[in-house]
Order: structure tokens, then sequence, then C-alpha cells
């Protein structure tokens, strides 16, 4: 499968961007219900459909199913196509390969769907080892509950193990979602973009605007709230001059924001953002990042830049 991109794969391959659903009724990382309402978040789907931003990736740990929930009802009320991603998350509890299936027809229930585009194995938790689990995603394909399968958090060599097992059943790794950002490049210096790229499995950057830092909206004296706050304070101190950068390559860009700069630094790369969004005004900011490039010598900058304090 080397070198080919077979045709189950092809919608990620196409995608220029995702819509991240992680924020769709979680509570303690984004405060669900507090700031942002289900009808915010219904114009954060519709905005995004209608700008061409039709990938939607949630989770059943989301909102703990909250956001598969609300993506199903969404999907209810539009007629735009939309391509679904979900994931299962391997918790130790689970010990039979079933539980994957029993996971999938679950999530499957709350979105209202006979089957997904997309379903993924969330963590490479223990007990098990990897190739356990990626056996049950290849008999969720057998069993044409997706369409295509992928993996998230799985560094080289489990992406490779991955990629083995499911070659076995002639059956292409599809994706494999990691955190990838500006501030967090730990996937191109430990080969992970690279191994993707020589397999053709996409690689999906989540949390692509660093969870906001790279919007720019924050500072020392406006930290973000909760558990987002104590994380950021001891990097916003650091990265202005980045933002900086970013600022003025966007207006090189007709005005482009930071955070469309950095988005569009991650597709300059090669990798697919799915930045989240929690209402209308995000998702057309987000999707503002889209159909256009930076140049190879801005990407370089922002490289440069980013060096110094990028993990």
């Amino acid at each position: 499968m080397t070198g080919q991109i077979a045709k189950e794969t092809l919608f990620l391959h196409n995608a220029e961007m995702g819509l991240g659903a992680w924020a769709w009724g979680d509570r303690l990382m984004w405060h669900y219900g507090q700031g942002y309402t289900d009808n915010d978040i219904q114009a954060a789907f519709q905005t995004s459909l209608e700008a061409g931003v039709n990938l939607v990736d949630t989770a059943e740990s989301y909102g703990a199913g909250r956001s598969e929930r609300l993506l199903g009802q969404f999907i209810k009320a539009t007629d735009k196509p939309v391509v679904v991603a979900t994931k299962f998350m391997p918790f130790p509890w689970r010990l039979s390969k079933r539980a994957l299936i029993n996971a999938l027809r679950r999530s499957l229930e709350r979105l209202g769907l006979e089957h997904v585009d997309l379903y993924q194995i969330h963590w490479p938790f223990p007990p098990f080892p990897v190739e356990y689990w990626v056996e049950g995603l290849a008999e969720a394909v057998k069993a044409r509950l997706t369409h295509a399968v992928g993996v998230s958090n799985f560094d080289k060599s489990q992406t490779q193990r991955a990629y083995n097992v499911l070659a076995g059943h002639d059956i292409p790794l599809a994706s494999n979602q990691v955190e990838y950002h500006l501030l967090d490049r730990t996937i191109e210096k430990n080969g992970l973009l690279e191994r993707c790229q020589e397999l053709n499995v996409r690689l999906i950057a989540y949390s692509p605007l660093a969870k906001g830092l790279l919007t720019g909206k924050y500072t020392l004296d406006k930290l973000p709230p909760g558990i987002r706050g104590r994380r950021a304070a001891g990097i916003l101190g650091r990265i202005g001059p980045l933002l900086q950068l970013m600022t003025e390559i966007g207006q090189e860009h007709g005005g482009k924001t930071p955070g469309q700069v950095a988005l569009n630094w991650i597709i300059c790369k090669g990798a697919l953002p799915i930045p989240g969004a929690k209402n209308a005004s995000q998702a057309a900011q987000n999707a503002g990042a889209a159909g256009w490039q930076l140049t190879p010598e801005q990407v370089k900058a922002l490289d440069e830049a980013s060096d110094q304090f990028a993990r």
C-alpha cells in the first residue's frame, strides 16, 4: 500500500481542514455550558459546512458521549454532506476485542448513523499491545461499520505496527491524529511526520492553535480559564516575538490573523488541522486559514522563531 492512496482514504487526503468537536460537551477543559450554548455550537457546525469544512472529528469520551449526540442532532438538521470521524477509548477495563465493535455501535447510535467515515483508536493504552485493538479496527471495516480506520497519539513505532497489522488484512491505515502546532513540533523531530508521509498515513493535527495560545487573544494579564490558564502562564511570557511575526506575516496575506497563520503553517507542513469551534465566529476564523498558502520563506521564518521554545 506504500506509495498508493486507497479510495477509502481519499476524503482525508483531499481535505485541507477539519472541525474538532472536543469542546462540544467537555466541562473539564472547555467549560461546556459556560459562555457558549448548544445553539452556538450548532452555528459553528453550520458555518463550517458553508465554508467547505465538512470533516468533523469527535470521540465517545468527549463530554461522555455528549459531543457525538450533538453532532448527530446537527447532521439530522442539515442537508449538506458531513464526513464523520470518531474514536474508541481503550479503557483498561475493556478486556475483549468485541469491546471495540460494541463501542462503535454505541457511537453510531448516538450519532444516528449506520457507519462512520473514520474510526480511530484514541490512545495506545496498556495493558494490551497495539496489535490487539488494531485487529478490532480491521473487524470494524469488514463489518462495514466504518469506511476507514486510524489511530491517535501513536508514536512512530506504534504507527508502523498498526500499519503492518492492517496491511495483513489489505486495509490501509488512514490516519494518525496527534497534537501538532508551532509550540509542539515533536512529530517533526522524532520522525513521526516523515514516517506517516512515507506510508501515506494522513497526519491529523489536534489542538493546532495550542488551545488558543496561538490566536493572539491571550496575554499574561488575560489568561485562558481553568486548567488552560494554569498551563499557559509560563508560555505566554515567551512567545511574544512569535506572535508578532505571525501578525506581520498575516498582514502580507491581506490581514490574516495569527491563528489563521498558525493553521496555514500546519497545512503547509502536509498535515490536516482540526481546530475546535464553539461558535460561528470561531468557525469562520478557522475557515479563513484555508484556500491560500504561506511562502516557503515564511514557513522557514516561523520554524526558526518557534525553535527556541517548541517541544
